[in-house]
């Protein structure tokens, strides 16, 4: 939808108290906030926009701050959370900076590398950054407006949640936001978690009397059992509160999207019980996991997630993952007793595949001359591919695709680069990929480890195949991720469709009643 056609559907202005004033041409703004983390703002945002989308509204996801170490890479090279990538899925649209405006990548428990309309600006401490968060707002109004003049509606998805009173001050990410932009609120709990309706009123209380005003109703995540039970509970919230429950949704078994932070360590379906067991060491600093959802979601493979202080169990394949803290995730893996492990499990003939950061720690060495993830200085690899790293400031942020070449194998292949790192190849080293802007990755002279800066690497069926075949899987299954994911948003929005009051929805964000036959 063009700027002239939203301005031609009512263009309107709203005035905002301070001095910030923020003109907002066409779009009407919904925004869903969560009592807790996890209490499924992502999933109701995305699968509001896929019911909005069923019904001709060209609609956008938004989210104005988001603290996530999965992240996608838009089509203009920009960084951005991995949960507005599903929400544009979900409305037909391909990923865009404007999206998720600014992204906070935690690289220590205190400090994080902030992100502006896609591209890192600096790694800041908590208390710089409250500093900063002035100049945050401005790119977070400049991308809500763009998403207004183009879009009948924009659904923003809040952080965390708006009852954290420590971060109420400046705050552009729950309330600070939509009190700014003037937006209705619908408040998500998830009552699998318990206390949902303490949670509720409690994050009720907790907020001035026009932030609980702005709150237009509430939605009720993951019941089980039967609603007939949850009634009177019900009735007892809209007495308490004078706001509606505007629905009660299903726990969903099985539903698949992709995780915003949060690692899915659960098995999905039933295994084979000739499974290959793929081994997933849980960084302190693990960033873009969801590298291994096709592997969950597969069913030949049982995939494991290994915390810390927690068991190694012997396996067929070990994947490093990515790290937003390289050299710092080295040496955790040393102290918990990797480098042995993974010595013993290459001496029986195991795989190793290590990707981005995985793949950089498999190499001689890490050096980090600028500072850029921690302190200045180098450390040793784990010696197991012929290659050493330097991390540079400038981050590669692409889109890739071309040829896997694995051990006799070749197949397409398509994912995302996001790394800071440069590494230099043995000039004999055999190359694992082929791709539009040259080679990369490499696989050692014996054929047992391999490692590239390509996320995604499981995503398209024939390249899985040819990992797994290579892994020690003989007749390995394809599966189909893209077509998993695009039914699981459908199968969230038919949910939306049956257990929520749509008509309430679609008043909030201006849109006219569904029509009945």
């Amino acid at each position: 939808m063009t700027g002239d056609t939203a301005m031609a559907q009512g263009a309107h202005t709203l005035m905002v108290q301070g001095a910030h004033t923020l003109m907002v041409q066409g779009a009407h703004t919904l925004m869903v906030q969560g009592t807790t983390s996890d209490a499924g703002k992502s999933t109701l945002v995305a699968g509001l926009c896929r019911v909005l989308k069923r019904r001709g509204i060209d609609v956008a996801p938004f989210k104005p701050q988001n603290m996530a170490l999965n992240s996608a890479v838009t089509a203009e090279g920009g960084e951005i959370g991995r949960a507005q990538a599903v929400q544009a899925q979900a409305c037909g649209l391909a990923p865009h900076v404007d999206m998720n405006p600014v992204l906070l990548k935690p690289c220590s428990d205190t400090g994080a590398q902030v992100i502006i309309h896609g591209r890192a600006v600096d790694n800041m401490e908590a208390t710089s950054y409250h500093d900063y968060k002035a100049v945050a707002w401005q790119a977070v109004a400049e991308s809500h407006r763009r998403l207004c003049q183009g879009y009948q509606a924009v659904v923003v998805e809040g952080a965390g949640s708006p009852a954290e009173i420590n971060l109420r001050d400046r705050d552009i990410a729950n309330m600070g936001f939509a009190e700014r932009v003037d937006c209705p609120v619908i408040l998500i709990a998830d009552i699998d978690k318990g206390g949902v309706f303490a949670h509720l009123v409690g994050t009720l209380e907790l907020l001035s009397p026009s932030e609980q005003a702005r709150i237009k109703g509430f939605v009720i995540n993951r019941f089980r059992g039967d609603i007939a039970l949850l009634k009177p509970g019900l009735d007892w919230l809209e007495q308490r509160t004078g706001k509606p429950v505007l629905g009660v949704l299903p726990y969903l078994h099985g539903l698949h999207l992709e995780a915003e932070d949060a690692v899915a360590t659960a098995e999905s379906g039933e295994k084979s019980a000739d499974a290959l067991k793929i081994v997933v060491p849980v960084l302190p600093h693990i960033s873009n996991h969801t590298d291994f959802d096709p592997l969950r979601l597969h069913p030949q493979v049982r995939l494991s997630f290994v915390g810390p202080d927690q068991p190694k169990p012997p396996a067929d394949l070990v994947i490093l993952p990515g790290s937003k803290s390289v050299r710092n995730d080295l040496d955790w893996l040393r102290v918990q007793g990797w480098e042995e492990y993974l010595m013993r499990h290459l001496r029986y003939g195991g795989r190793v595949l290590g990707i981005c950061g995985g793949y950089q720690m498999l190499g001689e060495w890490v050096d980090d001359p600028l500072g850029i993830e921690g302190p200045v200085g180098s450390s040793p690899g784990l010696n197991l591919l012929p290659l050493s790293t330097e991390l540079k400031a400038e981050k590669i942020l692409r889109n890739s695709s071309g040829q896997l070449f694995l051990d006799g194998r070749q197949a397409p292949i398509r994912g995302y680069e996001i790394h800071c790192g440069i590494s230099r190849l043995a000039s004999d080293a055999q190359a694992l990929l082929a791709l539009e802007q040259g080679l990369d990755g490499t696989l050692s002279e014996d054929g047992q480890v391999a490692g590239c800066y390509l996320h995604g690497l499981f995503e398209q069926p024939e390249a899985c195949e040819a990992f797994l075949q290579w892994a020690g899987l003989a007749q390995a299954q394809r599966i189909d991720y893209v077509g998993i994911r695009e039914a699981a948003i459908e199968r969230l929005a038919d949910t939306l469709e049956q257990h929520l009051d749509l008509d309430a929805v679609l008043a909030l964000l201006g849109q006219p009643k569904r029509e009945t036959a």
